[in-house]
């Protein structure tokens, strides 16, 4: 665990830095053309649980072919949600708990 550990190759970071800046432009760029219109009270609607529906688009067919452990950690994520109605806390709350059931069982 010397310096090879720590060393990148230039291609990686180039990568990184591509991605990183891609984001940022999306993010800058769809905010920018939203300000330039009127946006309806249906759209902004959509787009206030758009964040919540890429979770579940993404969690969703993880849960449906997981075993015990994923179900366990998902019941976790359902009670910390309606105890707290904090999403982050949610989401970290079943990271662990999967971790955690799986080293379990």
């Amino acid at each position: 665990m010397g310096e090879e550990f720590l060393s990148l190759e230039p291609i990686v970071v180039a990568v990184i830095l591509a991605m990183a800046a891609a984001t940022i432009v999306t993010k800058v760029g769809g905010l920018w053309l939203l300000s330039r219109f009127d946006v309806s009270d249906r759209v902004e609607a959509g787009l206030s649980v758009l964040p919540g529906a890429i979770v579940v688009a993404l969690l969703g067919p993880e849960l449906a072919k997981g075993g015990p452990a994923e179900w366990g950690a998902a019941a976790v994520v359902v009670l910390v949600m309606w105890r707290t109605e904090n999403i982050l806390l949610a989401l970290v709350a079943g990271v662990i708990a999967v971790v955690a059931f799986r080293s379990i069982g």
